[in-house]
């Protein structure tokens, strides 16, 4: 109890969520009396991140960060309009399209809205498009940020949860791709109702141009998705390629990204890598800490007296695991639940962890879209001056959906199984 109040009194502070679980580290040790514990408490630290598979974030990182320097993110955006042609409300599946093909690069919900509102928004708004709508769907659309590989939350995860990177990055695929078709089917039923605007309409020769002068683009993301599925490199080689991949095209054929680039943009990736990784030490010593309170055993008999199976289990869990979303970021809320619920769901209810961790990083993405927080819609207000709260509102629907393939992915472990070897 004198730990989770100093917790909660800290990060109400402000004090940032790695240095919170950090110092309640230290509250739990002074607090039982046992100070050896102290003597483990820098190895623990250590030990958070001495792992291979972390070597992939800085690198998938860094892909972002040459992409977005070599405008291969707005020839995404060309091929993408190029495929849906001049449908009835043609640049919303156009924005949701380039979210999908992006976030096979990108892998971070936040990163991806903050791109691709800045490119989208404008766009909509000018062709008709309520900026609100556009700037709520663009949210969403980062929504595959975090589920399509490669991603951040998977990496992590994987380290947490002891489990193969490369398994949970092909398990985010099909959720990812079926998330996707049901975004385009509310924007199909939207678009009826709304009377949404039709795209401009393009020749089919033009739709072949642009598809030529776009396609090597996708080389990026087949590099990576493919080399790990044919197992010709695991996660962390493929993002080294990818990122080498992304530096060509970038180079040699958009002709925008030059080497002189470099050191910034592995600067900016060296930042946001340092945090990330800094919150996975901190979460080793939370999850030691956890453990040395029995937290774990005493949540399992709790929730044992709830749910009587693994379907209630994970109802149970989708429950929790949203409201945590709501007011914690995906990262810190992985390191807060993981070390307490994966142990009850893969011992007690014998669920697969791989299956586990995809229903754990969409509820927690989802979680960025949902008050009273809903990190991507602010940052999305940010970018276009749209009012968080309002955008929260005309994109029900979008939420509605991703709860209903949430509970599929509960039901059917082999929607996030069926890929893996």
């Amino acid at each position: 109890m004198i730990t989770s109040a100093a917790f909660m009194i800290i990060m109400l502070v402000g004090v940032p969520i790695g240095l919170c679980l950090c110092l309640a580290g230290f509250v739990y040790i002074m607090a039982s009396g046992n100070p050896v514990l102290f003597q483990s408490y820098p190895l623990q630290l250590f030990g958070g991140v001495d792992s291979y598979g972390l070597i992939a974030i800085p690198l998938f990182i860094l892909i972002g960060e040459i992409m977005n320097g070599g405008g291969i993110t707005q020839r995404i955006v060309d091929m993408a309009m190029a495929f849906i042609g001049s449908l009835r409300g043609g640049l919303a599946y156009v924005n949701v399209l380039a979210n999908m093909f992006i976030s096979s690069i990108l892998g971070s919900a936040t990163a991806q809205v903050a791109i691709m509102a800045q490119i989208m928004v404008p766009e909509m708004e000018k062709k008709g498009y309520d900026k609100t709508f556009a700037a709520g769907l663009t949210a969403y659309g980062g929504m595959l940020g975090p589920i399509i590989p490669p991603s951040v939350m998977f990496v992590v995860y994987s380290v947490l949860a002891q489990v193969s990177v490369s398994d949970m990055l092909i398990a985010g695929i099909i959720p990812g791709v079926i998330l996707t078709v049901m975004f385009c089917v509310v924007i199909a039923i939207m678009g009826y109702i709304h009377n949404y605007p039709r795209a401009e309409y393009q020749t089919p020769k033009q739709r072949v141009m642009t598809i030529l002068r776009t396609c090597p683009t996708l080389l990026i993301p087949i590099v990576i998705v493919g080399s790990i599925l044919s197992g010709l490199a695991n996660a962390t080689e493929s993002a080294a390629v990818g990122a080498v991949a992304s530096a060509v095209i970038g180079k040699y054929w958009t002709k925008e990204f030059q080497w002189s680039q470099l050191p910034q943009m592995m600067l900016r990736s060296g930042i946001y890598s340092a945090i990330v990784l800094f919150l996975v030490a901190a979460a080793a010593v939370f999850s030691w800490v956890l453990i040395f309170g029995k937290v774990p055993q005493e949540t399992a008999a709790w929730i044992q007296t709830v749910a009587k199976d693994p379907i209630s289990f994970m109802l149970l869990c989708n429950i929790i695991l949203l409201v945590i979303g709501t007011v914690i970021d995906g990262v810190p809320g992985l390191i807060m639940t993981v070390p307490i619920l994966l142990p009850v769901a893969t011992e007690i209810y014998h669920i697969d962890p791989r299956q586990f961790g995809v229903v754990v990083v969409i509820n927690l993405v989802l979680g960025l879209l949902s008050p009273p927080v809903g990190l991507c819609f602010f940052v999305a207000a940010a970018v276009t001056g749209a009012k968080p709260g309002k955008m929260f509102m005309v994109t029900l629907p979008f939420f509605f959906i991703s709860c209903i393939l949430l509970i599929l992915l509960s039901l059917y472990p082999s929607l996030s199984l069926a890929l893996i070897k």
